[in-house]
């Protein structure tokens, strides 16, 4: 006989055939009701739960690997907030080595989290809803076998009812009734056992798939939060060594802008330190500036500069002296149209007298206050001074005033002074950590 296929014959396909017709027939018989209909609601009820459970399994399936893409996504994300915080650490802040490490424990800690879904609760979905498929099949090859008996039952009663008998033809109707029994039984029964077991079994596999996914949360979150930790503490650290350390930097703008008030400022710098009668200038540190010409805007008001000279420690002259001074600063500044800066001595009990000279010759060259340390300091350049809380320094004037950073001061330890009578000790030191006595 002539192929008519892969493995198929014209009587296979002819056979095919003629069961989907007789198939047909017998549907449309039962719907009419013309011919009876095996029924099993038990097994009806197992299939709608079949349908059920598979439906739940499909929503399951879809819905954690949607989660899974979350992770993943969320892992990047991480992933590339770490690295924009390395490349912004400078290397000389606090904890840049453990910056690197947390980064790169939290990318591993990440992929072990996604990797542990991936074997626990993906692949043990996906085994699980592969075991549907082959039952689906088998329902539906149940649902035509049974057709099947039903029409060769209805065949085999047709014969023995009918007014012709033929005992030929009613052996065979009877040998093909057994036939179609034994096949759809063989399903039958295989499938009556599976439905029952397969539905009960999704309690379990829920329990042991959610069981697994909080026990990954709850390991994975527990690790995060310990490196969360570790990092807020770097960052707690990183901003200790900030305030610590204030910045010492000075913009080229800063620079040039100095330099043009320093520029424009000569005039009243000459006439501030004009020299008294005995050609000594004025070195008390408590200037302020008194303008004997129009008063300008606190913008543009000249800053008096500090002493350079190391004949600024000598004694001042007497009060009369310096009342005589003042008389002739003003009188210099309003001469020339602008504005002066003069000196008003400090005064201690109603005498008029310089700080630095009342300290005698125990002080340093060009010495002019006294503060003292309120807060800890430790010196991060080699010009810095390093200090104790409780600590006195004795402030000095800059060799060079160009160098000197806004909220920055030279001194030397009184302590250091006292036991050397040098200045290798001096050093710069931030003024909002000390007061001034």
């Amino acid at each position: 006989m002539a192929e008519m296929g892969k493995g198929v014959t014209a009587g296979k396909l002819a056979s095919n055939v003629q069961k989907t017709l007789t198939r047909a027939q017998e549907k449309v018989l039962q719907k009419l009701g013309k011919a009876d209909e095996t029924r099993d609601e038990i097994f009806e009820e197992n299939v709608l739960n079949f349908n059920k459970q598979l439906t739940e399994g499909t929503k399951l399936q879809k819905d954690l690997r949607a989660y899974l893409s979350s992770v993943k996504a969320m892992h990047e994300a991480s992933k590339k907030l770490s690295e924009c915080l390395q490349d912004m650490y400078e290397p000389e802040w606090y904890g840049k080595d453990d910056i690197n490490t947390l980064a790169e424990n939290t990318d591993l800690l990440w992929t072990d989290f996604h990797q542990k879904l991936v074997d626990h609760a993906l692949i043990s979905m996906d085994t699980y809803l592969g075991q549907f498929p082959d039952i689906k099949t088998r329902i539906s090859k149940r649902g035509r076998k049974l057709v099947d008996f039903d029409s060769a039952r209805h065949h085999f009663e047709s014969m023995k009812t009918g007014k012709k008998k033929d005992d030929v033809k009613i052996a065979k109707a009877e040998d093909d009734l057994g036939k179609a029994q034994k096949v759809f039984e063989d399903i039958n029964i295989d499938l009556q056992e599976e439905l029952p077991s397969l539905w009960n079994s999704r309690v379990g596999f829920y329990v042991n798939t959610f069981q697994s996914i909080a026990g990954l949360e709850e390991n994975f979150h527990k690790e995060m939060g310990k490196m969360s930790h570790q990092l807020t503490d770097v960052m707690t650290k990183l901003e200790d060594q900030h305030l610590s350390n204030p910045p010492r930097k000075q913009s080229k703008t800063v620079l040039k802008t100095t330099k043009v008030v320093k520029s424009g400022r000569e005039s009243s710098k000459e006439i501030g330190s004009a020299p008294m009668r005995d050609g000594s200038p004025v070195t008390n540190p408590e200037t302020k500036a008194v303008n004997h010409a129009p008063t300008p805007s606190p913008s543009t008001t000249p800053v008096p500069a500090i002493p350079k000279s190391p004949s600024q420690a000598e004694k001042a002259q007497p009060s009369t002296d310096i009342a005589g001074t003042d008389s002739a600063v003003a009188a210099s500044a309003t001469s020339n149209s602008l504005p002066a800066v003069v000196t008003e001595p400090a005064a201690t009990n109603g005498a008029v007298h310089d700080i630095a000279s009342s300290e005698g010759g125990d002080m340093p060259p060009n010495f002019l206050f006294k503060v003292q340390a309120l807060h800890d300091y430790g010196a991060t350049d080699a010009d810095e001074l390093g200090l104790k809380g409780g600590e006195t320094v004795l402030v000095i004037p800059f060799d060079n005033p160009d160098e000197q950073d806004d909220g920055w001061l030279m001194g030397v330890k009184e302590m250091d002074w006292l036991q050397n009578k040098t200045l290798k000790g001096k050093g710069v030191f931030p003024e909002n950590f000390t007061r001034r006595l």
